[in-house]
């Protein structure tokens, strides 16, 4: 088993948890156990609202996940938590309005660093994942597709940071 202290731990935040960061959750997941990695990168999602506690990924996000081969039928929702700015290294919002939320609740020394996902792969040239809450199958397949190419460029820095070879 991998060192704790040399794990990075990862949380996606959105507004309710059930669109884009259990997706981001279960992609970046997906990606980081293809790279051999899972044992040294720990990742979470929340969201900073209430209102979806204990319930599963929207039915959007899991058939876009599905149709992709990725199963998101195990995450359920739970809300941001104080305790989360210590022990999470990196706290990244689905956009702008989550983020200043964030923001605002986070402790003066938070251990962890706070932004936005999708500047990661600033090929992208968006900055926030658009919720895609009571839209159609295309908003899904719009969100998939931003968060696997963030999460592409976001594992690519974490293993230039590569703690766990210290």
């Amino acid at each position: 088993m991998a060192n704790r202290e040399r794990c990075i731990r990862v949380l996606f935040v959105c507004l309710g948890n059930i669109c884009r960061s259990p997706t981001a959750e279960g992609v970046f997941r997906s990606k980081v156990a293809q790279a051999g990695l899972a044992e040294h990168i720990l990742i979470d999602s929340c969201g900073t609202g209430d209102w979806h506690v204990g319930q599963p990924p929207d039915p959007g996000a899991r058939r876009a996940a599905a149709d992709r081969g990725l199963s998101l039928d195990d995450l359920r929702a739970r809300q941001l938590d104080d305790s989360d700015f210590e022990r999470f290294d990196w706290i990244l919002a689905m956009d702008s309005a989550n983020l200043r939320d964030i923001k605002r609740r986070s402790p003066p020394h938070a251990r962890a660093r706070i932004a936005l996902f999708l500047p990661f792969a600033p090929h992208l040239d968006v900055t926030d994942v658009p919720d895609p809450y009571g839209e159609g199958n295309e908003a899904f397949d719009q969100v998939y597709a931003l968060v696997d190419q963030a999460s592409d460029a976001f594992l690519n820095e974490l293993q230039r940071m590569a703690p766990w070879q210290a």
